[in-house]
């Protein structure tokens, strides 16, 4: 048995962090019902690009879920799921504050008919303070919180990060932490609770460094002036001769001679701490004399954290991650065939049988099932 199996899910949750959420409690055993809207449905089945009826995007995110097409502005539609509500483990929702109270739907409204439901709200702001009900996305979130003024480049030609740091990261993550120690805390106490997870409250932690030279010293970080940001050549990205980019971390004074060696960096520019800004400068123009195979082929067996930044592409077919296992799912999809599913921070021991294609719901597909 997958651990979660006997759990039941519903999802009132559209786009990404809600229904990234539910997928991992799915890929856990979890029975999850999504709740869309009538006609339409979430708001991602109508991306692009298309794995037949619905998006890519769509499929990626609701592999193994049930569907219900409900119009829950209509009381008599609602009534139809009210059977699932007193019954359900988990609720997941990502309205705006204040909407499913206006539904009836609420937590409080919710407990009364099920005092053991596990009720999980993902907000932006969460459901208190001052900015509860700003719209914002992913982007605005990071700029709330001072993460992305620790480095975005400069001003003339900020760089927009490359991954959606707080749907997934402080969004979908927390959700399933928090709901799976809100099950073991029922299984103690025989109470469900109310989880208020807020994305911007969950991006601190990965500036933690940053607070605690501010919080400590007085030494509050700017744009790329860190270790970790860009301000020292020891944790650098590097241009090499044929457009392409390394990437070098040799943090540690170990790595670091090991790398000073291979490039053969001057002895005088070695004390990157003398003169930071000769070093880095120097240590540009050394990568950038050789292409990015020459450099590949120097690192290669040496321990000092350097490598050749990788294509996408070439990335989910580099042998060690296939030899993980990490594209052996597939996402079943009739007359589409099969497509690799997402890979999920759920290790194969939780998860169901790689070698069965796991479907994805049509806008609806259950409502004669589960009404």
């Amino acid at each position: 048995m997958r651990p979660l199996e006997g759990i039941l899910v519903l999802d009132f949750s559209t786009l990404l962090p809600g229904p990234l959420a539910t997928l991992l409690l799915a890929e856990a055993g979890a029975e999850v019902v999504k709740v869309e809207r009538p006609g339409r449905g979430d708001e991602m089945r109508t991306y692009e690009p298309k794995w037949g009826r619905d998006s890519v995007n769509f499929a990626l995110l609701n592999r193994g879920k049930k569907s219900l097409a409900v119009d829950l502005k209509d009381p008599a539609e609602r009534e139809r799921i009210m059977p699932l509500v007193r019954r359900a483990d988990v609720i997941v929702e990502q309205f705006r504050p204040g909407v499913m109270a206006r539904l009836g739907l609420d937590y409080d409204s919710v407990r009364a008919l099920n005092p053991k439901v596990v009720y999980c709200s993902v907000t932006g702001f969460g459901q208190t303070g001052p900015k509860r009900d700003v719209a914002a996305h992913d982007l605005n979130y990071i700029a709330d919180t001072g993460l992305l003024a620790l480095s975005m480049g400069p001003p003339e030609a900020a760089v927009v990060p490359p991954a959606l740091i707080a749907d997934i990261a402080a969004g979908a993550y927390p959700a399933v932490m928090n709901v799976l120690l809100a099950l073991q805390a029922r299984e103690r106490n025989g109470e469900g609770c109310h989880l208020d997870v807020a994305m911007t409250d969950n991006l601190f932690p990965f500036m933690y460094w940053a607070l605690g030279a501010g919080e400590a010293a007085g030494a509050w970080s700017g744009n790329g002036e860190d270790l970790v940001t860009g301000a020292t050549a020891r944790y650098q990205l590097y241009g090499t001769r044929d457009g392409k980019v390394i990437a070098a971390a040799p943090i540690e004074q170990k790595f670091w001679d090991a790398f000073c060696a291979i490039i053969d960096l001057d002895p005088a520019l070695r004390d990157d701490a003398a003169d930071p800004a000769a070093t880095l400068a120097r240590v540009r123009a050394i990568i950038a004399g050789e292409n990015a195979a020459t450099w590949a082929e120097r690192f290669a067996g040496k321990d000092c954290c350097c490598n050749v930044v990788t294509s996408l592409r070439d990335a989910v077919q580099d042998p060690h991650h296939r030899a993980r296992g990490l594209f052996d799912h597939r996402i079943a999809g009739g007359e589409r065939g099969t497509m690799t599913a997402m890979p999920v921070p759920i290790l194969p021991l939780f998860r169901g049988d790689a070698a069965v294609a796991v479907g994805t719901p049509l806008l609806g597909e259950h409502d004669g099932e589960l009404s």
